[in-house]
């Protein structure tokens, strides 16, 4: 069978410089592919980070097209990811990839294999592979009913970047707990939300739920908690943690307080080995965004307005477990509306519209709308020139 190559969604440059790598790359495994339209091409590439580009997948998907989605983000919907930015490298490996996947093997000659180190490319850790697409198809309606949750205490920080080296500690040094200063509050992110103050914990009590210890700043290293049989390792200062593909097995670890002696601080010597079942890391920022999407109950969290008109600022990274947000989303990036509002041109309950929306404003990927304040009047002239111009 002919293997054959799309691409699509995305700006003439991206567009030029993927082309320039496809046909290098084609030409070291043996010029076994063919570049063709999109409505021609069996693999198709789509620019996940562009507005149109998850539109472009849904409706590729729909055609029977493998898509392949070129993101930087660490994770995609689509059947297989190119990463961003790319080289020969990556591009040979994702063509490898997706000729095994017909049931062709290709191989580079060694004299012709690029220098650079390939990036990994194809399916993606989390979600499972397995995870049936598209994410419009519907599920049983209580697929998003979630046990609940200890209100929200604070906004978790933004991801933060990450190190390269994601299994060697840079030190010995392990989890700590650091004590707040006497009299002192604990610090509270600096990414909070504008006119949304987070709830602080009171001085002399302990953060309570794992969204108030994540949001404390008072953790520092590398942790490990365990909840109904399932363990989570969180890398503090790496901003990353280690756990099961998909959120909703985590959810007891986001009931209820979280007492100091369940954060258990992990030595350097074991992590590689603890973290190793796990397979690669996940940003620290998906957890928060999990969190948060259960804090609300499904209402809008204190310190926005439920009358408020809220976007999206970019495309988020939406969960299969979720199906329902990829409508939700799809509404708020035409343009700013009210959570009825969003709930009605969607089709998802307005409580589910209310998680989704803390979720991603908690995360940096959504805001409420902010009316500029009305220009002053310019001051009428006075003396004898003004009132004559008044006449």
């Amino acid at each position: 069978m002919p293997l054959t190559f799309g691409l699509t969604g995305m700006d003439p440059a991206t567009e030029t410089a993927l082309k320039a790598a496809f046909i290098d790359a084609n030409a070291r495994l043996g010029s076994q592919w063919q570049l063709l339209p999109e409505t021609q091409a069996e693999y198709v590439v789509v620019d996940m980070d562009s507005m149109y580009g998850p539109m472009s997948w849904l409706r590729l998907h729909a055609a029977g097209k493998t898509v392949i989605g070129l993101t930087s983000a660490p994770r995609t919907q689509t059947d297989f990811r190119l990463s961003q930015p790319f080289d020969v490298g990556s591009v040979m490996q994702l063509l490898q990839d997706l000729a095994a996947k017909s049931g062709q093997t290709l191989a580079a000659a060694a004299d012709t294999a690029p220098a650079t180190d390939a990036l990994p490319a194809g399916l993606t850790p989390a979600p499972q592979p397995q995870d049936l697409l598209p994410e419009e198809q519907p599920l049983p309606a209580d697929e998003e009913t979630a046990p609940p949750a200890e209100p929200l205490a604070a906004i978790a920080s933004r991801e933060m970047p990450r190190s390269s080296d994601r299994r060697e500690p840079p030190s010995a040094a392990v989890a700590q707990i650091v004590p707040p200063a006497p009299s002192i509050q604990p610090r509270t992110p600096s990414a909070v939300q504008p006119d949304a103050p987070a709830a602080v914990a009171e001085p002399a009590r302990e953060p309570g739920t794992l969204l108030e210890w994540l949001a404390s700043g008072r953790l520092k290293g590398r942790i490990q908690l365990e909840r109904e049989g399932t363990p989570l390792l969180i890398d503090l200062d790496q901003r990353e943690y280690f756990g099961p593909p998909a959120l909703k097995p985590l959810t007891a670890h986001f009931q209820g307080e979280i007492a100091v002696d369940e954060l258990q601080p992990v030595a350097a010597s074991d992590w590689s080995k603890r973290v190793a079942a796990f397979g690669a890391a996940q940003p620290l920022v998906r957890l928060v965004w999990f969190g948060n999407l259960m804090a609300g109950h499904g209402k809008l969290v204190p310190g926005f307005d439920p009358e408020g008109r809220f976007q999206m600022l970019k495309w988020p990274q939406t969960e299969r477990e979720y199906p329902k947000h990829f409508r939700i989303a799809t509404v708020m990036m035409k343009g700013p509306a009210t959570l009825t509002e969003i709930a009605d041109a969607s089709g998802v309950p307005l409580a589910d519209v209310a998680d989704f929306v803390n979720a991603n404003l908690a995360t940096g990927f959504a805001d409420i709308e902010r009316i500029p304040e009305p220009e002053p009047e310019p001051t009428k002239s006075a003396g004898l020139f003004g009132r004559l111009r008044g006449r």
